[in-house]
């Protein structure tokens, strides 16, 4: 089994500057990590690997620095990594990084499984995964829950739909999203960075991928454009009543019922 697994380097803090020309976020200077879902997806595989054989690699897109990612992946156990980067995907917003990711994955010579991350932390869209799916014309199934089994030609995941779970067998070649019950990560391997210390990374740049028109890729293929990104203010009020005379539970009762935060009651 070839699984491909989707992985994104994001801050690493709340505190990141925004561009206020292009509304990207600055990512130059700030502390980084890989993107929390996409620990589970790499779990998911690394399982499906002990179980069924195979090989991992991982992909990526963003600056240089994000091959740290991939290095932590390959600590982890993956066994190969394609590192996305160039100026010219940069402000891409979910077209553009689907579009140029599923090009990356053409670019591997062919996979069984793709497995992302439910979604990533800074950009939350939870979108990629399936837009991915589509430009490679592949089905798909999100919110999976649990592997449930899979053979050389199918695979069987539970999907977690809020209000039930579904069971859907997937034919090869196809792409999961994975949310965060569906395992627990384990932890990079002394063992796997010193045997992974002197692999090489692929790096590909726009002009290596066959469809490489700069209209379709960064800024220039994103046909959503961010309007505004702001940090949240702070407000946090609190009261605090810590006399033993007080009867606290009927302050609270009262101040419930004077923010209209209880209805029906006189």
């Amino acid at each position: 089994m070839k699984i491909i697994v989707c992985i994104k380097q994001v801050p690493g803090t709340t505190s990141v500057d925004i561009d206020p020309e292009t509304g990207v976020l600055k990512r130059s200077g700030v502390t980084s990590k890989m993107n929390p879902y996409d620990l589970y997806a790499l779990e998911t595989a690394l399982r499906l690997k002990k179980t069924y054989g195979g090989e991992i690699a991982v992909i990526t897109m963003g600056p240089p620095q994000a091959e740290a990612v991939i290095r932590e992946a390959f600590m982890m156990g993956a066994d190969g990594g394609l590192l996305m980067t160039d100026i010219k995907f940069s402000g891409a917003d979910v077209l553009a990084t689907s579009r140029a990711l599923a090009s990356g994955i053409r670019s591997t010579g062919g996979f069984d499984l793709i497995i992302c991350g439910k979604q990533t932390t800074d950009g939350d869209t939870a979108q990629v995964g399936p837009a991915i799916a589509e430009h490679l014309s592949i089905p798909h199934v999100t919110w999976v829950s649990r592997i449930v089994e899979a053979d050389a030609e199918t695979i069987v995941v539970e999907q977690n739909m809020a209000e039930s779970l579904e069971v859907v067998r997937l034919r090869f070649p196809c792409l999961i999203t994975v949310d965060k019950d569906i395992n627990t990560p384990r932890l990079p391997s002394y063992l796997n960075m010193k045997k992974s210390n002197n692999w090489q990374v692929k790096k590909l740049r726009l002009a290596d991928l066959p469809d490489n028109s700069e209209k379709d890729y960064g800024l220039s293929g994103s046909p959503t454009q961010v309007e505004r990104i702001f940090q949240p203010e702070a407000d946090v009020e609190q009261v605090i009543w810590n006399n033993d005379t007080v009867d606290a539970p009927q302050l609270l009762f009262e101040m419930l019922k004077s923010d209209k935060f209880l209805k029906g009651v006189i």
